[in-house]
């Protein structure tokens, strides 16, 4: 039992990291001049966001959408930016986190 749970924490740290890492390159690459603090913010806020989401609506489109549009706004308020570009980030770490996952082994579930 101590082994799933060591596990998962351990799992979870490294797809913190990984899209820490994802959200500050396509931040850097948009222009933005914030941090990787930011970054990892961001991270972990979008992660407790969709866990919500898809705690309280389940696994789903209505959960994903939601939590979807509720992180544009923590990108929003995060980086100061407008709407668009948040949207226009979003989407970049959407195509630059599938093509890592390619490569990378990830987790089940909304990380």
């Amino acid at each position: 039992m101590a082994d799933v749970a060591l596990g998962s924490v351990v799992g979870f740290v490294l797809a913190l990291i990984i899209s820490t890492i994802v959200i500050y390159l396509v931040a850097k690459l948009t222009g933005e001049k914030e941090a990787i603090g930011t970054a990892f913010l961001a991270a972990l806020v979008g992660t407790i966001i969709y866990v919500i989401a898809y705690f309280l609506l389940g696994n789903g489109l209505l959960a994903a959408a939601i939590g979807g549009i509720v992180w544009l706004l923590a990108l929003k308020v995060l980086y100061k930016i407008g709407w668009l570009k948040a949207l226009l980030i979003a989407i970049l770490i959407w195509i630059l986190t599938t093509i890592v996952g390619l490569f990378l082994p990830t987790l089940t579930g909304p990380l």
